[in-house]
């Protein structure tokens, strides 16, 4: 059954980021995935197997050699008021540069045959998510103790 189970066209989840496309260097940049539950029906051995297959774990890869988890935590998307808060899935990148996010989720099976009883399912399906490119910058304040109609020639002008 495990290996029916690591056949199954399990889609993957898609990978979201706040703020995204870009983010600025040292400031936290929420990821969250869409995972959903799938069933499937199949014939084996003539009988009739139906499988279900739970998203139960995540693995991040941020692209600059950190990696969280397997973690049970998919994230969520936040308010549009609260991006940039610390999540159980943000990261906070230290150098400005092009970085590829990738995602799998591993997901657990249990399988009943001829509607029988709910049985699990040895090991788990790891299904890698379409990568997310994120570019990073750097953002830099100045203060200035006059403006361009008052200084006309001054840095910003």
């Amino acid at each position: 059954m495990e290996h029916e189970f690591k056949q199954l066209p399990v889609a993957p989840a898609t990978i979201g980021s706040q703020p995204g496309p870009h983010t600025l260097r040292g400031n936290n940049t929420n990821f969250y995935a869409n995972a959903t539950e799938q069933t499937f029906n199949i014939t084996l051995l003539a009988q009739e197997v139906h499988i279900t297959a739970t998203p139960t774990a995540y693995t991040w890869k941020y692209g600059d050699g950190t990696t969280l988890g397997p973690t049970p935590s998919h994230g969520a998307p936040l308010p549009q008021d609260r991006i940039g808060e610390p999540t159980k899935t943000s990261h906070a990148y230290t150098t400005t540069g092009k970085y590829t996010i990738t995602l799998t989720t591993h997901y657990t099976g249990t399988y009943t045959v001829n509607n029988g009883p709910t049985l699990p399912i040895p090991g788990q399906g790891n299904i890698p998510s379409p990568p997310l490119h994120l570019t990073v910058w750097r953002a830099i304040t100045r203060n200035y103790a006059d403006n361009c109609n008052q200084n006309p020639t001054g840095t910003g002008c």
